[in-house]
């Protein structure tokens, strides 16, 4: 028996903690379905889904068997062996999308570091070290390595921290002229979030990624979406380059991929993936057994009519409340987003404001989220139930009632 464990509390993270976070007062301690439970028993519902990482909420039967299963096999063998939750993984997600080859790594973060990483060393072998050069766009989020952060067009995540990776620009999103007149034949990559996440919410425009694509094949440049936040189910497609039609040559995924559990993929074309040979890339986690178990038992859920259909008809049922909400309460002044991916954008007079009404919600025994100052942001569950989100958004309300009214 090992011994009892000595009881933490919220303050305990002040003292022993690096202070890069600012957590909520309550630690949440056991979470079935869409409802989360905190030390003191209080009871929550989960709107926010970890940031778009819970696809199937919490302790979902699928996955803790998956995962019990696993645990009592092989946890770790390295990538000096291959195993068969990794070609299982890899196969399921060939079969299912544009991609014929798969890298998995332990975060999105990763799988972007992955990406960029494969489109330098595709434009050096094909084309010389001159063709170098990404282009992302504005308000991008695309982690934190100094290689994704970098990447990422947003000075307060990069800044200070020496010297940046050099050959990076950044063009305002959605604005095709702007793209056109940056891109050249030493452009080596486009990256672009297909739905902006942290910055808002913000959906791409489809003439836009179509445009985009032309481009990328007009000067020989790779066109990478960043699907970390919209990919597996998230906004009623299994991946968000299918809603709009337009096809990628890499696509990086995290996030819902292990619905919990730490994962990352890149996918890309075979002509694409021999370019990392034997030795050029690598991960230490990436591909274990108990993380491509776990998505195994995700995609099996998640990537079926039922669920993909039930996601854009939850979509609807939140997007009529909420604007019914933020009307009736003068504090939205457009819902927006795909699927169960959604912002609610702030009005005037509640700019800046978004964290107060996360903690108005959290004091109605609700979570959500922001996606910056301007924007409240729900990604919850793909199978949360409908009682949930009825009894969430009346939770909701009652915190816009008296945020409004203070």
């Amino acid at each position: 028996m090992s011994a009892p464990q000595a009881p933490v509390q919220r303050a305990d993270f002040d003292q022993v903690m690096v202070p890069n976070y600012a957590p909520a007062a309550f630690i949440p301690v056991r979470g079935a379905g869409s409802r989360v439970w905190d030390q003191s028993g209080r009871e929550l519902i989960d709107f926010a889904g970890g940031i778009a990482v819970n696809v199937l909420g919490h302790a979902h039967p699928a996955l803790v068997g998956a995962l019990t299963e696993q645990a009592n096999k092989l946890w770790h063998v390295s990538n000096v062996f291959t195993n068969e939750p990794a070609l299982q993984l890899a196969h399921k997600l060939v079969d299912a999308t544009f991609a014929e080859r798969a890298f998995f790594c332990n975060s999105g973060a990763e799988a972007n570091e992955a990406a960029f990483k494969l489109a330098r060393r595709v434009a050096h072998d094909r084309f010389g070290p001159e063709k170098h050069e990404i282009i992302a766009t504005v308000n991008s989020f695309h982690g934190r390595t100094l290689f994704t952060v970098s990447v990422g067009g947003q000075p307060k995540y990069s800044d200070g921290f020496g010297p940046k990776i050099t050959g990076i620009s950044h063009v305002p999103y959605n604005d095709l002229e702007a793209l056109k007149a940056q891109i050249s034949d030493k452009t080596c990559a486009v990256v672009i979030e297909p739905i902006q996440g942290e910055s808002g919410v913000v959906p791409a425009d489809v003439a836009y990624l179509q445009g985009a694509r032309e481009l990328c094949d007009k000067h020989n440049a790779l066109l990478i979406f960043d699907e970390v936040q919209t990919g597996v189910g998230r906004t009623g497609e299994l991946f968000a380059y299918m809603h709009y039609g337009v096809t990628p040559d890499i696509l990086s995924s995290a996030k819902s991929l292990g619905g919990g559990f730490p994962i990352g993929a890149m996918l890309t074309t075979e002509a694409l993936a021999k370019h990392l040979t034997v030795g050029t890339h690598g991960t230490t986690y990436g591909g274990n057994p108990l993380a491509c178990a776990v998505a195994n038992a995700v995609l099996d859920v998640v990537n079926t009519p039922e669920v993909l259909a039930g996601v854009k008809a939850k979509h609807e049922r939140f997007k009529a409340r909420l604007e019914k909400i933020g009307q009736q309460y003068g504090l939205f002044s457009q819902v927006r987003g795909v699927g169960l991916l959604i912002g609610c954008v702030l009005t005037d007079a509640w700019k800046g404001k978004a964290k107060d009404v996360l903690n108005a919600a959290e004091k109605e025994n609700l979570m959500v989220l922001q996606a910056g100052p301007d924007v409240v942001r729900f990604a919850p569950s793909l199978v949360v139930e409908e009682a949930d989100i009825d009894e969430g958004l009346d939770r909701f309300e009652r915190a816009a009632a008296k945020l409004t009214q203070a």
